[in-house]
């Protein structure tokens, strides 16, 4: 057998290849592009259902509500709730909000309004967990326990009307109280309700806001990190 000869290793050192500052550039270009490409896939079915709603129309008529241009974000207004919890209007996100606006006091008009509320939820059948009904009361910081039962199935806040009034508005001649209002699941305010809105064509448009973000939505919010 033949004896290798001892001999030490040897390496060849090349040098790294010079990168070019015009090649660095154009590589985080490509990069953004597809950043931006990821996104747009990403939203597109948001983007789609609400070019199915305000553009296509597909019923070939207008929408009764009147569309907020623009959209107005949930303010951050801390309100309080029946168990005198605090809550942020800004946590609210992730679901249809249907919106009524009254004094903790609730007169005649007002309960009617929540009855309303509360019907038009219940004819969207299996839907009606996509959207929560939600009344902002103001005024005494009480709620008489009759309306507390009442509306026990509610998000009832008490918030503060001044603050309140910087992110709803009425139809020019009346008052918040007067409308029904919805908040899209991003948070932003995109929809008011005549005054002495005909039931129907409330359901109307629920039901077309519903059909237009099946895609995208879904019932109750995600789960969040403590103190997220």
């Amino acid at each position: 057998m033949a004896k290798i000869p001892d001999e030490p290793l040897t390496l060849t050192v090349h040098s790294l290849p010079r990168v070019d500052a015009s090649d660095t550039a154009a590589l985080t270009r490509a990069g953004r592009w597809k950043m931006l490409l990821l996104l747009l896939v990403c939203a597109s079915p948001v983007i789609a259902s609400y070019f199915t709603y305000y553009v296509i129309r597909p019923d070939g008529r207008r929408n009764y509500g009147e569309l907020i241009d623009p959209q107005r974000p949930l303010p951050d207004i801390v309100g309080t709730d029946v168990a005198g919890k605090a809550v942020a209007l800004p946590t609210l996100r992730d679901q249809w909000l249907f919106v009524s606006v009254a004094d903790s006091a609730c007169d005649a008009a007002c309960q009617k309004r929540l009855y309303l509320q509360r019907q038009l939820r219940e004819t969207l059948g299996k839907e009606k967990d996509r959207m929560d009904w939600v009344w902002l009361r103001t005024g005494a910081t009480e709620l008489a326990e009759p309306l507390r039962q009442a509306t026990a199935a509610a998000t009832v806040l008490h918030v503060d009307a001044a603050a309140l009034a910087g992110w709803l508005q009425p139809a020019a001649g009346h008052t918040l109280e007067e409308h029904l209002y919805v908040v899209d699941p991003m948070g932003n305010w995109m929809m008011r309700f005549p005054v002495d809105a005909d039931p129907r064509r409330v359901k109307s448009d629920l039901e077309r806001l519903m059909r237009a973000s099946s895609s995208w939505d879904q019932p109750g919010r995600p789960a969040r990190a403590a103190g997220g």
